[in-house]
């Protein structure tokens, strides 16, 4: 099913969040007897939202801050908490930078070789302090850096590109090979990234994930749609990756969750990619503007600093609040950005699902974007008006 975009060609219409709106339930429940946790390689999450492996968001305290609202922040073994023992320096002049230098300076900063030492540092900060550590890298060194990252006692590893296969073919390199990995990994969940299909988001979870992460260039850091054209708004991306999860689930038994990664900074996006079908959902922006994040306002997508083709931007988002004001309130905002936990809740009270899996089965329905539907009521106002 499509449109014809011209002679002999087709396309299928897809929807970003702007797009849909959740309908209300026929009954209605206390948002406080919602149950928002999910699992993730067997063991119970009490947040579903994941705060993005971004240098701007999460370092290894504000991972451990973030794990008191029962939240997982992921932090980038690419990035300067890797490669220099005190980065904040390094952090301050990102964000002093002009616009017209920063990407070039982001390349520079990265430059430095990655200190593998630092790698089961900053996981054992983490883990001492109580939380739970998850950690990223690119797939090119996720087998030395699964090693190390297991060595230090993490809990999850993610395995995070920008468009990520289950068969990638190279000549240049050894590709990595997702199950034997899975394998090699042993009790530490491994989460995949980032895909926006039925097919990949099946084959995926045939190497045995315990995760599937969605979501190709939707992010404000992140350049990819401008860059490459390549991408699937969030909301078709999430439907259909949820399709291909529940037919994983029904053919083998096995349940794995999806999470939806990139394009929501207001507690409405997150509550539509859960009602799309995510079972959970990564965000950075939100974060970006807490006073505790490392960016001090600013946020930059992890292929910013490639030397070739920068797929990001720094992104000024300025400081709102404290992460407790963002996660869970109180809220000082009106524009729906705090208290993103709040969000959820009252969403699936409004809709009466009492957890994130009986969410998935909300209608949504196809409707302007707010600023659209407000600009038609005003011009009808106006029509009215003129015909008085």
């Amino acid at each position: 099913m499509g449109e014809w975009i011209g002679r002999g060609r087709k396309a299928r219409r897809a929807y970003g969040f702007d797009e849909v709106a959740i309908v209300p339930g026929q009954v209605t429940i206390d948002p406080e007897e919602t149950d928002i946790s999910w699992t993730l390689g067997g063991r119970r999450i009490e947040t579903p939202i994941v705060a993005a492996a971004m240098d701007g968001v999460v370092s290894p305290a504000f991972a451990v801050e973030f794990s008191k609202y029962g939240g997982l922040a992921i932090l980038n073994l690419e990035g300067v908490w890797t490669r220099y023992d005190d980065p904040s320096e390094i952090l301050l002049e990102i964000a002093s930078a002009s616009t017209e230098r920063a990407t070039e300076l982001v390349q520079k900063l990265y430059e430095p070789p990655i200190r593998e030492e630092l790698v089961g540092r900053r996981i054992e900060a983490i883990k001492g302090a109580g939380a739970r550590a998850i950690v990223s890298s690119i797939p090119q060194r996720a087998t030395r850096f699964g090693a190390l990252a297991r060595e230090a006692g993490v809990d999850f590893f993610v395995v995070q590109s920008t468009v990520s296969t289950a068969r990638h073919e190279a000549s240049a390199y050894q590709a990595l090979d997702i199950a034997a990995f899975v394998r090699a990994m042993g009790d530490v969940p491994v989460l995949v990234g980032n895909c926006v299909t039925y097919e990949t988001t099946l084959e995926l979870m045939s190497t045995g994930v315990a995760a599937v992460i969605i979501g190709i260039g939707p992010g404000a850091a992140c350049t990819t749609r401008g860059v490459l054209g390549v991408g699937v708004p969030q909301v078709t991306a999430t439907v259909d990756a949820a399709a291909a999860r529940n037919h994983w689930h029904n053919r083998t038994g096995r349940y794995v969750p999806i999470i939806t990664d990139g394009g929501m900074s207001v507690g409405g996006d997150i509550c539509k990619a859960l009602a799309s079908g995510a079972d959970a959902v990564i965000v950075g922006s939100a974060f970006a503007k807490a006073k505790e994040a490392p960016g001090r306002g600013f946020h930059w997508g992890m292929a910013t600093p490639h030397h070739n083709l920068p797929r990001g931007t720094r992104v000024r988002v300025g400081t709102t609040g404290s992460l407790q004001n963002i996660l869970v309130g109180p809220a000082h905002m009106d524009d729906g950005s705090q208290n993103l936990v709040g969000a959820i809740k009252t969403c699936l009270g409004y809709t009466g699902a009492r957890t994130v899996r009986e969410f998935h089965m909300a209608e949504m329905v196809i409707a302007p974007a707010i600023k659209s539907e407000g600009k038609m009521f005003q011009q009808t106002q106006h029509i009215g008006m003129h015909a008085k």
